[in-house]
Formats: structure tokens, C-alpha cells, sequence
């Protein structure tokens, strides 16, 4: 599906926007029967509560959306999206002014609001159009939408058809919509070009383990984003629960938000050396199978003791940081849905990351709540170095004892970035646990709006 505003051209009605306290002030300027209309259905300018406006002969004239309290806005990341699929449909224009901070928000929002994922049902929302308001850049918002809701996509689809197959297939026609050039490394090629770790996580699949290589660009900072792509986690001989794996398809939600932001980046035609690399697998079970206390050596040399085939992620991210840190890019970040101490730390809202580089951690906290993409600085603390350290071998892949299991998964990735200038580690969720405006239930895209509004700051550009 396609986000966009309505056409220019298209007829529309004005949409005026009142919170409890402009109300009255707006009714003081109306006529009598718009005055007795509004009192009498009880609109009181409630997030999500709209009213249609009628005209003489009872044909709409506009209409009222609610915006709610200061307190109520706090609340949600999106507030007209609560409206867009309110009103009646058809096409709207906003008659008022929205402060300027909240604009491009809000307007994102709307667009967000009319995504739903369809591939097995018809699932898309009633979702009414607008206009795009004046002063924004409209086509960046909605590459901004369709970016997020490629991500979406591909965490709501399930495993059967989002294999590391399907996987590499989304990353291609992605890298063939923006002339990016993509090679892709498979099975048994992991072991001859070095990718140990790769391999050994995903070779008991029926589809082949996979290294995903994308590249975009040609002059300006390097850039490299590395996403997970477990296309499935049962966990491995270390097998998960029911409950636990009842939503391991959205294990490559690493791999969803660097393509999504990969797609922003190239769409708006960021100056900057674009490389995308997606270790792309699914962590099964069989015969072959890698086991617990298996000593792995990754492909910089460092050898993992697996104390649990569970810890995955951080294994065949090892291996593809430590092959994009050879290239010394500018800046290099990991996204990965990588550990439940994460959610338990800042909950499913919140994209908690971890970097040594003050300035993007700056960048990034200045500009993420203008990007409505809220993230939270995580340390990489240095006295838990230890916990990662088995005595047996150079790493523990899962270390035990249950403390700080996000940062010392941060920290064991940061062992494989040596010779990138600039590192920075995402630890998200990328899934909604429940509908919110502007928020289906389902996949969701996490950081990548924001890392997009700080790279400028961070690359010079």
C-alpha cells in the first residue's frame, strides 16, 4: 500500500481543530445553529472525538476534531491520527493552525493512521484524507510513511513467508527501486568468505543462512547499518516456550528498520556511502544444529563459548559488524530486537541505544521528539565487561546470573567494532503490543526517524 496526502485538486472541507480550552472562544464566533449543533451532541474537544458540521439542507460544511488537554497530548505520540479514522470519509483540509512544533507530527501521523497490513485479509483502516498543510515538505513526510510501512510489512509477516529467502528477495527489490548494487553470501559460501558465526546459527534451517551486502552512493561519509534478520528464533537446542516464541517472527525487526531506514536515506537522497549488511537467518532445530557449550570463533578471531543457543542475535551480528568495521566506516549502527532486559528496562515504546560518540548520542536526543521516535541512552558500562568474559574462551554469548543482560549484549557487540570511527547500538522491540493512534497492533518501526533527523549533525552533511 502507498501513504500519501489527497491531491490539491481534490474538493474538500475545512477541519478546524479545538482542545477544551479554545472551544468556547471558537463557538463565541459562530452562528446560532452552529452554536446549538455543537452543545447539543456534547463535542467537548476530546482526543479522537470528531463531529460533522452541517450546512442548510443538512449537507456538510466542516467539521471538529478534538485535540485534547496538554496533559492528554503528553499521552499519545499521535493525536489527529486518532481523528483520521474518526471522521466520515472523504478528503479534509485543516482551517486552523497547528503550533509549529506540532505540525509535521501530526501530519505524519495521519498518514500513519491509514496503514494496515493486508496480505492475508483486507485490513485497511477507514482512514480519511487530508491535504497536505501548507509549510511542510509533503513528499518527505511520505517517504517518511511508506518507509515505515515497508518495516511494518515485513515484521507482520509471518515466517512462512518471511524466510532468509524472502528476506534477501525485500532487501532486492528495495536496492533495484534506488539503484543500490546488492550481493548476498549463502550456505556453505559463509564458511570460505569467514562468516563462522552466520553459519553456525543458521545452518539446521531449511533455508540456507544468508549475508546480505547492499550497497548505495558514491561520495560523502561511509555509512553502515547492520540489522538482525533472524527470521525466526525457537530458540535452537535451548528451545523457547510456547509463550516465548509465540512472536519470533518479528525477529527481524533489526533487519525491517535499516531497511526502512535505508529506504529513507536513499529516497531523500542523503550525500552519504550507504551500506546495508542483514545476516539473515533462522535459528531451527536439527541434527546439525549448534549446541550449548559449543566454542564458536567468530570472524575476527574472537572465540564464543555458547552457554545458550537462545543468544543468537548477538552471534550473527558479531560477524557482520566485525566484516563492516573492516571497511573503518564513519558511522556504523546495529538494530537488532536483541534482549528482553530491554523491554523490561524502558518497556515497547522506548528504542533504548547505546554509543561511546557524545556527539550522535547529542544529535539523536535533540531531535527525536520533533521526530515523534522516542529513544533512551543506555550505558555501556565497563565494569560488566567481565560478566562477558567465561574464562574458557574470549566471550560468553549468555552470560549468568540474569543482571544488565541488555548492556553486557551491547558490550559483547562492541568487541567485534574495532576500526569503525563511530559506533551505536539499538536494542528494540519493533512490535505494538496494542493499537494506538497512528499505531496498528503489529510491527512497528523504532529509531530510524530519528537517527535519519540526526544524521546531518553527526556526518557533517
Amino acid at each position: 500500500m502507498t501513504l500519501s496526502f489527497a491531491p490539491a485538486e481534490a474538493e474538500s472541507l475545512p477541519l478546524t481543530i479545538l482542545d477544551p480550552q479554545s472551544l468556547d472562544g471558537w463557538l463565541a464566533e459562530q452562528d446560532d445553529a452552529t452554536r446549538t449543533w455543537v452543545k447539543a451532541t456534547g463535542f467537548g474537544g476530546a482526543i479522537g472525538s470528531v463531529l460533522i458540521l452541517p450546512g442548510t439542507g443538512g449537507a456538510p460544511v466542516g467539521a471538529l476534531a478534538g485535540y485534547g488537554t496538554a496533559e492528554q497530548r503528553a499521552r499519545q505520540r499521535f493525536v489527529l491520527a486518532a481523528a483520521a479514522t474518526a471522521l466520515a470519509p472523504g478528503v479534509y483540509h485543516l482551517a486552523n493552525a497547528l503550533p509549529d512544533d506540532r505540525l509535521e507530527r501530526e501530519a505524519l501521523g495521519w498518514l500513519l493512521a491509514g496503514y494496515g497490513f493486508s496480505r492475508y485479509r483486507e485490513s485497511t483502516p477507514n482512514c480519511a484524507g487530508l491535504k497536505a498543510p501548507a509549510g511542510l515538505d509533503a513528499a518527505r513526510l511520505e517517504i517518511l510513511a511508506n518507509a515505515e510501512a515497508l518495516t511494518r510489512d515485513l515484521v507482520n509477516t509471518p515466517a512462512s513467508d518471511m524466510g532468509p529467502e524472502h528476506l534477501e528477495e525485500a532487501a532486492r527489490v528495495l536496492a533495484e527501486a534506488h539503484g543500490a548494487a546488492m550481493t548476498v553470501t549463502r550456505g556453505d559460501d559463509l564458511l570460505q568468505a569467514n562468516f563462522p558465526m552466520i553459519h553456525a546459527v543458521g545452518r539446521a534451517a531449511e533455508q540456507a543462512p544468508r549475508l546480505i551486502d547492499m550497497r548505495w552512493g558514491d561520495r560523502g561519509p561511509r555509512l553502515t547499518l547492520v540489522g538482525k534478520g533472524v527470521c525466526f528464533d525457537t530458540g535452537g537446542l535451548d528451545i523457547k516456550n510456547a509463550a516465548s516464541m509465540g512472536l519470533m517472527k518479528k525477529d527481524m525487526g533489526g533487519a525491517a528498520n535499516v531497511l526502512g531506514l535505508a529506504r529513507m536515506i536513499m529516497a531523500t537522497g542523503l550525500q552519504v556511502r550507504l551500506r546495508v549488511l542483514i545476516p539473515a537467518v533462522e535459528n531451527a532445530i536439527a541434527g546439525n544444529a549448534f549446541r550449548p557449550q559449543d566454542i564458536l570463533t567468530a570472524r575476527n578471531g574472537l572465540t564464543v563459548e555458547i552457554n545458550n543457543t537462545d543468544a543468537e542475535g548477538r552471534l550473527v551480528l558479531a560477524d557482520a559488524l566485525a566484516f563492516a568495521a573492516e571497511e573503518e566506516p564513519d558511522l556504523m549502527l546495529s538494530m537488532a530486537t536483541l534482549t528482553g532486559a530491554a523491554r523490561v528496562a524502558v518497556g515497547p515504546d522506548l528504542a533504548p541505544f547505546f554509543t561511546d560518540d557524545e556527539t550522535f548520542a547529542s544529535a539523536l536526543a535533540g531531535v527525536s521528539d520533533a521526530a515523534a521516535d522516542p529513544v533512551w541512552r543506555m550505558p555501556f558500562h565497563e565494569p560488566y565487561e567481565a560478566l562477558i568474559e567465561p574464562g574458557i574462551a574470549d566471550l560468553d554469548n549468555a552470560p549468568k546470573g540474569g543482571f544488565a543482560g541488555s548492556i553486557t549484549a551491547a558490550l559483547f557487540l562492541r568487541r567485534f567494532t574495532k576500526g569503525a570511527k563511530s559506533y551505536a547500538h539499538f536494542d528494540i522491540y519493533s512490535w505494538q503490543p496494542s493499537p494506538a493512534p497512528g499505531r496498528s497492533k503489529g510491527g512497528l518501526m523504532q529509531g530510524p526517524r530519528a537517527i535519519l533527523a540526526a544524521l546531518p549533525k553527526v556526518l557533517d552533511l
